[in-house]
């Protein structure tokens, strides 16, 4: 099969890198110089010459709308993967002729994630925290932190948009969210524009308090969800791969970072995405930001609509 991927970052390396070991004739298209074999300046030129039965969209996050809508006006029917978030801000989808497409949320794709969605479907969920912080500078050791789009407004940076695999695993786990609290900022000394900080408290349709904490702060990096249930508390902690009830580890899984990219895709040539983010479910983390701005903003509680 013929990919291409939009956008040739760290992010888009790793797509293209990937889908060509799973078996892809991949091409990219970028505007920057590299080292690539088959490189398009633009979109429509790539679609033409390459004719790709596979895109993922891997660009800024403030450029994916572009890209996706040009898809659709063009009226490509192959599959479609976009990196997440879907897009920089909610917008409304687009009728698209696409044969599949996803939102490329991949820790859906983590066994372990997928254990705890298995047990948590048989339980009932009192309450739930979803942490996720690491130090910014420490994201890409080889690149100047303040130069990179986490850095800025208008690329679509901030931990909301950055670390929003969190928000979509708490719609995931917990379901749609009824109303929520938030607090965020800038608080740090980061020479950042973008929030560095965001704390937002749901009441979600299956469990009446979930928290989720973003930052670019921790030291050392940490990752974890944490249920309370009647069946137990389990811990699932990313970095050390366990997930663990009332302290005794259940599971533990060494999974190495391509593991979940890599399944993703899998699914996208499979044609078996069932498990995988829908655009309309990347739509609600992105309604879902948009209203933790707006608590943020006004101090209030927001009902979702």
């Amino acid at each position: 099969m013929k990919a291409l991927v939009v956008g040739y970052g760290s992010i888009g390396q790793r797509h293209a890198r990937l889908a060509t070991d799973l078996g892809c004739d991949t091409a990219v298209v970028s505007g920057h110089a590299n080292d690539h074999p088959h490189c398009y300046s633009t979109l429509d030129a790539a679609l033409n010459a390459w004719k790709p039965a596979y895109v993922v969209i891997a660009n800024q996050t403030s450029d994916h709308y572009a890209s996706f809508a040009q898809l659709v006006n063009l009226g490509f029917t192959g599959r479609v993967l976009v990196e997440k978030p879907l897009f920089g801000e909610a917008h409304p989808l687009p009728a698209t002729k696409f044969s599949h497409a996803a939102v490329a949320y991949n820790f859906r794709c983590h066994p372990l994630v997928m254990a705890l969605a298995s047990t948590l479907a048989a339980a009932k969920v009192t309450a739930a925290t979803l942490h996720v912080g690491q130090w910014l500078p420490d994201w890409r050791p080889n690149r100047d932190y303040r130069l990179s789009y986490s850095a800025k407004r208008g690329g679509g940076g901030g931990v909301l948009r950055d670390l929003s695999h969190e928000l979509d695993l708490a719609l995931h786990l917990f379901g749609p969210w009824r109303s929520l609290t938030a607090t965020g900022g800038k608080f740090s000394d980061l020479e950042i524009e973008t929030e560095d900080t965001f704390s937002v408290s749901l009441v979600a349709e299956r469990c009446p308090s979930v928290d989720v904490t973003m930052n670019y702060l921790d030291k050392p990096a940490r990752r974890q969800i944490a249920a309370i249930t009647d069946l137990g508390r389990f811990v699932l902690d990313f970095l050390a791969g366990t997930l663990t009830k009332d302290g005794v580890v259940v599971r533990q899984e060494a999974v190495e970072r391509d593991h979940t990219y890599r399944a993703q895709h899998q699914a996208m040539l499979d044609g078996t995405c069932a498990k995988l983010c829908t655009l309309r479910e990347g739509l609600d983390v992105l309604e879902l930001i948009a209203a933790a701005e707006r608590a943020n903003a006004t101090h209030a509680k927001v009902a979702a609509a």
